[in-house]
């Protein structure tokens, strides 16, 4: 392969593009699926949207090795507290932890987070963990090599109070606008809507993500019919 160009003894990371929204009652989380070796494209349908608790997700973007290490280390952590303190985690716990993961290895690992979740202190809630460990809880936030060109399209859309349909499409849209200008995100879009009522999952494939100015259109799978 490396006649050819692809050096595949590079780490797999997640050139990518990562988010999650609050709305009136819950959270939307949303990711597109392609997961890159180099200019190789290792897997064009990653789920970037992985559970820590039944009512917490996180976005991962970075070394897919340490982002997955990593979940699974506050997977095991939340499980353990969950038994101890016998009620639900709260978001804010699951957020401290993955930072505290994060900033004491943060000369070793390449990880970017975002976690988001719904619980009964604190309702739908935001956090965003950067390169680095730092914290910050927000309305809405953006993540991986995409996020750099949806900033003014989210800042522009995003809203207070929105309803969980509103805030599904506010997700898709930036999603897919990342993924029509970011060579390094691509394949479909995968979301999570967390609120009181549980977790809905939600997946658009390929051939119908929405397409943006300058894309070619996008082909539909043999044995579709045409919208």
């Amino acid at each position: 392969m490396q006649r050819l160009g692809y050096d595949l003894g590079q780490a797999v990371s997640l050139g990518t593009t990562i988010m999650a929204a609050s709305f009136d009652g819950g959270v939307v989380l949303g990711a597109d699926s392609r997961t890159s070796t180099g200019n190789y494209i290792a897997n064009r349908v990653t789920d970037k949207l992985t559970p820590l608790a039944e009512n917490v997700y996180v976005c991962r973007s970075g070394s897919a090795a340490d982002t997955q290490n990593l979940s699974s280390y506050v997977q095991h952590f939340l499980a353990q507290h969950r038994l101890d303190l016998d009620r639900e985690v709260g978001v804010k716990t699951a957020a401290q932890l993955a930072k505290n993961l994060v900033y004491q290895n943060k000369e070793m690992l390449q990880a970017g987070l975002i976690v988001a979740g719904w619980d009964s202190e604190e309702g739908g809630s935001v956090y965003a963990v950067p390169l680095g460990g730092t914290l910050v809880k927000c309305p809405f936030a953006i993540g991986g090599s995409g996020s750099a060109y949806i900033y003014g399209l989210c800042d522009k859309h995003w809203k207070a109070g929105m309803s969980e349909e509103e805030c599904k499409s506010f997700v898709k849209q930036a999603v897919s606008h990342a993924m029509a200008r970011d060579g390094s995100s691509g394949g479909c879009i995968r979301t999570v809507c967390i609120s009181k009522d549980g977790v809905k999952r939600d997946f658009v494939p390929g051939h119908s993500v929405p397409g943006h100015y300058g894309e070619l259109a996008r082909p539909r799978p043999a044995g579709l019919a045409s919208a």
